[in-house]
């Protein structure tokens, strides 16, 4: 595929071959059968409001990141593979609790399960966000490298699902609508797709310029979208000239782990990333309670979201909400339980009697 030459004539054959090889690689990935467990000591319980997974080749420093931030002991040594099992730590930042995975190293090949990465890389699929640690003095070779594995694993770093509707339906073929001009897909390429999976029916809407890659993601359904920041580790090592430069890379943090340099950047930015909505309680006669704020996930912050949070009986009794802050215009006002809530906003939720 790489020495093809890419042109009108070759993106249909190249479209059957990605989905070829996307097919084998689910099929890898899933074995049938019953399939064995994560493995022990990978599979650790979900806790907090967010979880953040370390990634990393081993010996970039992700034990001693994880010992300064949550306080919580990850081996640490100057040899390879220090860390065998995943290692849970827990910081409080902002009035929210995220949880931190220590995971073990991985090497180039851990998505076709070298080195237990499929266990690993399967761990990373339930973060919130991932922060890839990085040696500063070889950041990109090894970036490449972990991407690629990532990807193989179908999680898609810092993006958004590709704008495609896709529905499968009994008869009538293949429909194609064209939203927005594509500069890489047409009915026969949509449709030399489709047959690979063995579908012949089905409607497609494609409302941005996608890519043959964007097509199969979206067929194969099993794509998972997470934010990710590259923690450039080890700045002790590199003059101020090389720091200025690596400053200016997207989704980057410079940091050493060694010498706690940097954590304040690192944690606003983590924060930014994870994109939590923190939502105050007020009862009755009383005063806010902004000590223990209930934290959301953005997207899911309406007041329905709010009071299921807190509990499951709530929203039968509720009658409606008072709320204050930024997401009303009058303070208070009376809303309902569709209304989306902002961060830092205060709420009262008023029952039926």
């Amino acid at each position: 595929m790489a020495r093809t030459q890419k042109n009108k004539a070759t993106s249909q054959h190249l479209g059957l071959l990605k989905a070829k090889l996307a097919k084998l690689r689910r099929e890898l990935l899933t074995p049938k059968g019953g399939g064995g467990g994560t493995g022990e000591g990978f599979d650790v319980a979900k806790t907090g409001d967010a979880r953040i997974g370390f990634v990393g080749f081993p010996s970039v420093g992700k034990s001693t990141l994880l010992t300064n931030l949550a306080g919580v002991y990850s081996e640490v040594a100057s040899y390879e593979f220090t860390t065998l099992t995943t290692v849970p730590g827990c910081i409080r930042y902002k009035g929210a609790k995220i949880q931190l995975l220590d995971l073990p190293g991985i090497i180039e090949g851990a998505k076709d399960g070298k080195g237990r990465g499929r266990q690993v890389i399967a761990v990373a699929r339930t973060c919130s966000l991932i922060f890839i640690v990085l040696d500063v003095l070889k950041p990109l070779h090894h970036k490449k490298i972990l991407e690629r594995e990532l990807e193989g694993f179908g999680i898609r770093l810092n993006k958004q699902p590709p704008n495609i509707g896709f529905r499968k339906k009994d008869k009538g073929g293949v429909n194609l609508t064209c939203v927005v001009p594509q500069s890489e897909l047409d009915i026969d390429i949509v449709k030399s797709i489709l047959s690979e999976y063995r579908i012949h029916n089905a409607d497609v809407s494609l409302r941005c310029d996608a890519t043959i890659d964007d097509l199969i993601d979206v067929i194969e359904g099993n794509r998972i979208y997470i934010p990710c920041i590259y923690l450039l580790n080890k700045i002790d090592q590199i003059s101020i000239e090389e720091l200025d430069i690596i400053y200016k890379i997207p989704h980057t943090v410079p940091i050493s782990a060694h010498h706690k340099w940097n954590y304040d950047d690192l944690l606003e930015k983590m924060w930014e990333y994870l994109q939590l909505v923190r939502i105050y309680t007020k009862p009755k006669g009383q005063l806010p309670d902004y000590t223990s704020p209930v934290v959301l996930q953005s997207g899911h912050c309406s007041v329905e979201d709010f009071c299921n949070k807190l509990h499951k009986s709530i929203i039968q009794d509720f009658k409606y909400a008072l709320v204050w802050g930024s997401s009303v215009k009058h303070l208070p006002q009376n809303v309902g339980k569709d209304h989306i809530l902002n961060d830092e906003d205060v709420v009262q939720i008023v029952k039926k009697v």
